[in-house]
């Protein structure tokens, strides 16, 4: 028997409200990793920005937007970095809001190094981190989420929706061979060719 998707409970349009959360890496190649993270953001209806400020070329923006970012009605920061990754550190201690770390994948030593620099903050300046890469960062929002509903109720019953879909997701599929059985259809230029084979 199937499950009804629930009904989305909030739907309000994210350019009428001023951002709750901040989402900020140290480089633009880090946005392929935290895409996901601003994605999640958008599904759950949570107002959020998204910046390039880097721990180490740009220490003063960093110092601005961390100290700021309170006043502005910023909630909660999810901060992604890469290698040394400073960057949630840094503005975890510039500001008291919540800062969420999210490690980047590195060439060198495949994310380990960022998962161990943001993991690894000395007692008295928290960082929540996050599991390495595009999983992390889909954790962070929905944490993000979760810190914010007890706040806001409309942000907790979009959470508890996503949550709901989720697991009807799961309950819907229960057999994986039944997808893995079904007739796989052979590419378009192979039926092409086959149909020409037959007419001829």
């Amino acid at each position: 028997m199937g499950h009804k998707k629930p009904p989305r409970r909030s739907n309000r349009k994210l350019a009428n409200f001023r951002p709750l959360v901040g989402v900020i890496m140290g480089s633009q190649s880090d946005w392929e990793t935290l895409e996901p993270a601003a994605r999640i953001l958008s599904e759950l209806h949570i107002p959020h920005e998204t910046r390039v400020v880097s721990a180490h070329r740009t220490p003063d923006l960093l110092f601005e937007y961390a100290a700021g970012a309170e006043k502005r009605g910023i909630e909660l920061i999810i901060a992604g970095a890469g290698g040394a990754a400073h960057l949630p550190g840094m503005t975890a201690s510039k500001s008291v809001l919540p800062v969420l770390g999210v490690p980047v994948e590195s060439r060198a030593l495949k994310g380990l190094d960022s998962l161990l620099s943001i993991a690894q903050m000395p007692a008295g300046i928290p960082v929540g981190t996050v599991a390495v890469g595009k999983s992390g960062a889909i954790n962070a929002a929905l944490l993000a989420a979760a810190i914010l509903g007890i706040k806001h109720p409309d942000i907790r019953e979009s959470l508890r929706d996503f949550r709901e879909l989720q697991t009807n997701r799961v309950l819907d599929s229960p057999d994986p061979s039944a997808a893995a059985s079904s007739p796989v259809k052979a590419p378009r230029s192979s039926r092409r060719r086959a149909t020409r084979r037959k007419s001829s």
